[in-house]
């Protein structure tokens, strides 16, 4: 990449990205979303985990753990998006080994989040910051000044395991004034049996719809007596477009527990 100019992504690793980006990867799918709500003619080729924007026409490239290499070198993309939670080191070497520019995100804050995003547009895509971006930060701007619960975050079953430490999902709830109780365990996405997670009698349970899709049949018979919050996996847990209502729509999901 002889016009390229190398830049510093989130993990300090140094990425060459042309001058002019005209072909993008990506292999996140609230990535997918973000350049697809930005630049959508750039965008060619998305992991078969990508959803939205819904009826995405780009090459798919199978999924986040599993990205086929042989199909996103024949993509020619002038950068490849990925991150440092969702996404493989060994794939993400071997992309680079293959002379590809992955640059890679680590978001695990909703502050993070804003400045990531602006610059893996300005650097990564070499486009200027979105102005849904630039709104979405002045929605989550004013801090929560309202009374504070408790809350675990079940994110799989059999086994049962629960957001941790230092997650980006921890980090919304507490800016909606809730806040995780295993928030300070050495694990980022730790094992925890049920009767653990019952008997530490939460103020809320709350039951994204993924990974694991939870819903009203499926989740909430686990905890007899304790209030339950369906909600959006995606405005949980993604960081992209989602985050201009995700703060409004969460704390009306939240606000809707239930005993179950």
């Amino acid at each position: 990449m002889s016009d390229s100019v190398e830049f510093v992504d989130d993990t300090g690793v140094r990425v060459p990205v042309p001058a002019a980006v005209g072909r993008i990867v990506s292999l996140v799918p609230s990535l997918t979303e973000s350049v697809a709500a930005t630049v959508p003619e750039a965008l060619v080729g998305a992991t078969d985990w990508c959803s939205h924007p819904p009826g995405l026409d780009v090459t798919r490239i199978r999924g986040t753990k599993n990205p086929d290499l042989a199909a996103i070198t024949a993509l020619r993309p002038d950068v490849v998006l990925a991150n440092a939670e969702e996404n493989r080191p060994p794939d993400l070497e071997a992309m680079r080994a293959a002379g590809l520019a992955v640059w890679v995100t680590r978001i695990e804050t909703v502050d993070q989040a804003f400045a990531s995003l602006a610059r893996m547009f300005e650097l990564a895509c070499r486009v200027p910051r979105p102005d849904w971006l630039v709104r979405a930060e002045r929605a989550w701007r004013e801090p929560h000044r309202g009374p504070r619960r408790t809350a675990i975050v079940p994110v799989w079953r059999r086994p049962w395991m629960v957001a941790g430490r230092d997650t980006f999902t921890g980090d919304v709830l507490a800016r909606l004034g809730v806040d995780n109780l295993y928030a300070g365990h050495p694990e980022r996405y730790p094992k925890i049996p049920l009767a653990e997670l019952v008997e530490a009698r939460p103020d809320l349970v709350v039951l994204p719809d993924e990974p694991y899709a939870f819903s009203a049949d499926d989740g909430p018979e686990c905890f007899p007596g304790l209030p339950c919050a369906l909600v959006s996996g995606r405005l949980l847990t993604w960081y992209g477009p989602s985050l201009l209502t995700a703060r409004a729509e969460l704390a009306g999901q939240i606000g809707a527990g239930r005993p179950a």
